[in-house]
């Protein structure tokens, strides 16, 4: 039986290259990551350093799980085990679950090892002798009851920040992301046995931040500038100077952690958040004995710090204030990339609640992980809290991974594998002045610049840019491939066939190069594919000229390379599997207080994202009660007389900055202001078409937000039975803006009557008249306006959505 190879030598850093140290907050370990955690720290991390490996630099990726501090003795005394067990089990599931995400570290540790204590100790003796530390006597709540002092997350109770009163655990508010001491807390709570605590004195050691703050702004003014600080990044650590900033706690009267150097401190800890970031100090030196080359050559190594916006201020004032406070050369964080939050369908992602998917459910979906990171790539809260749900997921992996990267990569190499007669044979073709056919020419230019906007969003951090644009050249790749109509060049004309199956076999290939930090395992297979080695293929750096050769993507693969067996990339995710992971993954009825609501709810946010038709279903069948009188109307059944459509004009309509099949318009609805609308009809309408248009516009719906941008209005459309068209409702050009659009034959008042049909909302529809037009009705009963009937131009028997 053969032994596994041993791991490669530790890197260092080499001189005269760019070095770069990476690392993502170290997750706690006391439960399961779920996927607003992944991709708030380890994922975003890892695509960084995946870029970097790409480009060439010389780069490490460290990160680890923190497993100190309250958070695990709470969890260890739920699970009636020790804090050393419980590290020990989630720490192996964390391992596991990044393995399956394709998450490569360099090195991933833990906090509790011999070199975090030996690191540890070594700062605070620093601090020690520089005099930035101070004794002081603090109160503290105590459980008689547990015979011990109650650390920050064994108290809960009320939020004392007025406009908030939420609950709150004893170290923040999650509301509200204040701050808190235990002792500040409405009505604490022992989290253990339930009995208020009383307040007792205990003496603790401080760090002086107010004597560290000269240098410490000195610090962020001249950082955040150079490092390109995100905003939020900024913002909080701002908010924290702007508050004044006051001695700090380093120690906790718990057992479970970093012991105190000190005589008087011997049976305290160093509080968490003092000893967790010097985690990524500790975990380096586990992984090389070489570790002060990384973490003290500020001149030769840039640090990168990715992480959730709740732990900006511990990572631009905390840490940077110790290190300052050693007065030593140590390696200071450049670059901060902070994310807001993901939240899950129509609530939050709560791992104490159980909501959302967490990292091994995703395995569990049987959804391959290049979709997951996906996914989560393009949708990373990089400036505002964005959304996951069900729908949006299937729509990105049908409409952008099926239909456009992949559909452009199994098209050119399925036809290149095709028999002589047929295609090549699966031998790529010489493609002699190929810069002299016109439209390949073209695509070289706009390839080119594209790779320039990636490598420039990429340097600065910007993963969700740099994604889009990946995939803006599979678009241009498919357009190419169209345009050219290679299958009648193959008969007609074979020199010209060859240049454009050539470059867009380059094109492959510089998509499995530009997209590997999002997809590695994709990236792989499409290598496969092509028949070329990952290992030795795989690079994307001037220093070897592959930067250069996008602006001649037909000299990326040579000509007379066999390629390997094409298949297809990706599997449609269909709608009976999304709603039963929907169902699946809705969380306990015990956390919701009524999962039919919840879910009700989740699927209406949902259902606005995916652009679907306005019904709420098929009507209910309504039950009898007792004495023969049928039941109130649901409340999801809407009747006529409750739907306020409208009349407007199209002022601006602009794509979505951060949805490709989506619009933003603002529409005149007869008004003060116009509303802005978002519609999912980019595949359907040129933007040219949507702008000055008149539109019928549903006005009372609740607003909704989608992908960050609030949507206060929809405007009515008509698709035929299988969305392959779809038009707009359009009232006639001479109706009145902000004119109430009503139904012939039908007042609108809540008590008439429809032609003896009922008046619940349950379809409308797009109905070919006696005359030939193509009207848009409600049943049977034509949209009106005082000017005429409201139209439908192409749709034949289709439903208005």
């Amino acid at each position: 039986m053969e032994s596994s190879p041993p791991p490669p030598p530790p890197k260092l850093p080499i001189p005269g290259r760019r070095n770069i140290l990476i690392t993502s907050a170290l997750p706690y370990v006391n439960n399961v990551p779920h996927l607003g955690n992944i991709i708030g720290c380890v994922l975003s991390a890892d695509v960084f350093a995946r870029y970097c490996r790409l480009r060439g630099y010389n780069a490490i990726y460290i990160c680890g799980t923190d497993e100190y501090g309250t958070a695990t003795e709470t969890k260890a005394m739920e699970e009636k085990c020790t804090p050393k067990e419980i590290s020990d089990k989630y720490h192996a599931i964390h391992r596991e679950v990044y393995k399956w995400f394709n998450i490569k570290f360099d090195k991933f540790g833990r906090t509790s090892s011999p070199e975090q204590t030996e690191v540890c100790h070594s700062i605070f003796h620093k601090l020690m002798e520089n005099k930035w530390l101070t004794e002081n006597t603090m109160q503290q709540l105590y459980c008689d009851t547990c015979q011990r002092f109650l650390a920050d997350r064994l108290v809960e109770g009320t939020c004392p920040n007025k406009v908030c009163n939420a609950s709150a655990r004893g170290d923040q508010c999650e509301t509200c992301s204040t701050l808190l001491n235990p002792t500040e807390l409405i009505d604490p709570k022992c989290k253990v046995c339930k009995n208020t605590p009383r307040i007792r004195d205990t003496d603790h050691l401080f760090l002086e931040l107010p004597l560290l703050k000269d240098k410490l702004v000195d610090y962020i003014n001249e950082t955040s500038v150079a490092g390109l600080w995100s905003q939020n990044a900024i913002q909080a650590t701002n908010a924290w100077l702007k508050e004044g900033l006051k001695p700090r706690c380093i120690t906790r009267d718990l057992k479970w952690g970093v012991p105190v150097p000190h005589e008087k401190y011997k049976d305290k800890v160093f509080y968490v958040w003092f000893d967790a970031p010097i985690g990524y100090v500790s975990i380096t030196a586990s992984y090389t004995p070489e570790w002060e080359k990384w973490w003290k050559d500020p001149d030769n190594v840039e640090l990168f710090q990715f992480m959730g916006k709740d732990n900006v201020p511990f990572h631009t004032i905390m840490f940077p204030s110790t290190l300052l406070g050693t007065e030593e050369k140590w390696t200071m964080m450049k670059t901060i990339s902070v994310t807001e939050y993901l939240n899950y369908e129509a609530g939050k992602f709560s791992k104490s609640k159980g909501i959302g998917v967490f990292g091994n459910d995703a395995k569990d979906t049987d959804i391959p992980p290049e979709v997951w990171r996906y996914y989560l790539l393009m949708n990373r809260p990089e400036a505002s809290d964005t959304l996951f749900t069900w729908a949006d997921l299937q729509a990105k992996l049908n409409n952008e991974l099926l239909s456009n990267l992949g559909n452009f990569i199994n098209r050119v190499l399925s036809f290149v594998a095709k028999p002589a007669g047929a295609g090549y044979d699966s031998i790529v073709p010489d493609a002699s002045n190929a810069e002299s056919h016109s439209l390949t020419k073209v695509l070289a230019e706009k390839t080119s610049k594209w790779v320039e906007q990636y490598l420039d969003a990429m340097e600065k951090v910007k993963l969700k840019q740099g994604l889009r644009i990946a995939m803006a050249i599979s678009s241009d790749g498919n357009a190419y491939l169209q345009e050219s109509q290679f299958w009648r060049l193959y008969k007609e004309d074979s020199a010209a066939c060859a240049i454009v199956i050539k470059t867009s076999v380059g094109l492959v290939y510089l998509l499995a190069c530009l997209l590997e930090p999002f997809m590695p395992s994709f990236s792989e297979e499409v290598l496969r594919q092509l028949n070329l080695s990952p290992e030795e293929s795989l690079s994307f750096s001037e220093e070897k000229g592959e930067v250069a050769k996008a602006k001649s993507p037909w000299d990326f693969v040579p000509a007379g390379h066999k390629i390997g067996k094409p298949a297809p990339l990706f599997k449609e995710l269909k709608d009976e599997t999304v709603a039963l992971h929907r169902e699946k993954y809705a969380g306990s009825q015990a956390e919701r207080s009524s999962k039919a609501a919840a879910d009700a709810e989740a699927n209406k946010v949902a259902n606005k994202l995916k652009g679907t038709k306005l019904s709420g279903g098929p009507k209910k069948e309504q039950k009898k009660q007792s004495g023969g009188s049928k039941s109130k109307t649901s409340e999801a059944d809407i009747t006529i007389a409750k739907l306020d459509i409208r009349v407007g004009l199209i002022r601006k309509a602009e794509k979505h900055p951060d949805a490709d099949s989506l619009y933003v318009e603002e529409i005149d609805v007869g008004e003060d202001a116009p509303r802005t609308v978002v519609s999912g009809l980019v595949k359907f309408i040129p933007l040219e078409e949507m702008q000055n248009r008149k539109v019928c516009v549903l006005c009372n719906l609740k607003p909704v937000a989608m992908r960050g941008i609030k949507s206060h209005a929809m405007v009515l459309a008509a698709s035929n039975e299988d969305h392959t068209k779809v038009e707009l409702v359009e009232p006639p050009e001479s109706a009145a803006i902000g004119e109430r659009v009503t139904f012939a034959g039908y007042s609108g008042e809540p008590e008439a009557s429809l032609s003896g049909k009922s008046k619940t909302w349950e379809k409308l529809a797009a109905e070919l008249h006696s005359n030939g037009e193509l009207v848009a009705c409600y049943k049977d009963v034509p949209f009106t306006t005082s000017a005429g009937v409201c139209k439908v131009k192409t749709i034949a028997n289709g439903e208005i959505r």
